[in-house]
């Protein structure tokens, strides 16, 4: 079985794994069911600096992650023949949704460049081929984080890290919509019962209470998520 492997491409190496190397995601990586590398963008570095930001172009706040500089740390990271996407974690990037993570799990790995400062040259990434993901209509400080999302994201869904493949089946996102209210005992928590449904021992009625739960809150949150559930499919 190929490994799944995660590259990131960052100034800070030392923040991996991270949240990376716990619970069922850590235990997933100790096993060998995906391998992550974290390579310091500074080695790519041909000054005695280490230098790998300047001044915007045009003039502005802030620096900008240099081309060749980012190039080179791409290009050591990913040697000939290497098939895996490229992402660059950027606010103005295409929204992180459980489609891309499926997507990205199907395949052989993901190499994800975790920027810092103003943002990242736009020569490299159109001649990297660099795909802008965002994780949500805000700014960090940098991608590390954002790149600790997509991974965990992805991995998650990987054969035998979770160990129980109907919890995915079954969670938000999976066929379009937020996921049900769940209950476990006690029966009854300050006076607030678990709705009788749930304990009638009837499956069809279980999942038609589910799912209907599950329609009422995408209502509620997150309509536009309903709207594309119900739409007819594309020819």
């Amino acid at each position: 079985m190929t490994t799944f492997a995660a590259t990131v491409l960052t100034l800070f190496p030392e923040l991996f794994p991270g949240p990376l190397g716990a619970s069922l995601v850590g235990r997933g990586l100790a096993d060998g069911l995906w391998s992550l590398e974290a390579r310091n963008i500074r080695d790519s570095t041909t000054d005695r600096h280490r230098t790998v930001d300047d001044t915007p172009s045009g003039g502005g706040a802030g620096m900008v992650l240099r081309a060749d500089v980012l190039a080179a740390a791409i290009d050591a990271a990913s040697p000939a023949g290497d098939g895996r996407p490229r992402l660059l974690m950027s606010p103005r990037g295409v929204p992180m949704t459980q489609a891309l993570a499926r997507e990205l799990a199907t395949g052989p790995g993901v190499i994800i460049v975790a920027g810092r400062f103003e943002g990242v040259d736009e020569r490299v990434i159109e001649a990297r081929g660099l795909r802008e993901v965002s994780i949500g209509d805000y700014v960090l400080s940098g991608g590390d984080i954002a790149a600790m999302v997509v991974l965990d994201a992805v991995v998650r869904l990987l054969p035998g890290v979770l160990g129980n493949a109907a919890s995915i089946e079954s969670e938000s996102f999976a066929d379009g919509l937020l996921e049900y209210p769940h209950y476990t005992r006690p029966q009854v928590f300050e006076g607030r019962p678990i709705p009788d449904v749930l304990t009638s021992g009837d499956h069809g009625k279980i999942a038609a209470w589910r799912r209907g739960e599950a329609e009422r809150l995408t209502a509620e949150r997150r309509p536009d998520l309903l709207a594309a559930a119900h739409a007819p499919p594309r020819r």
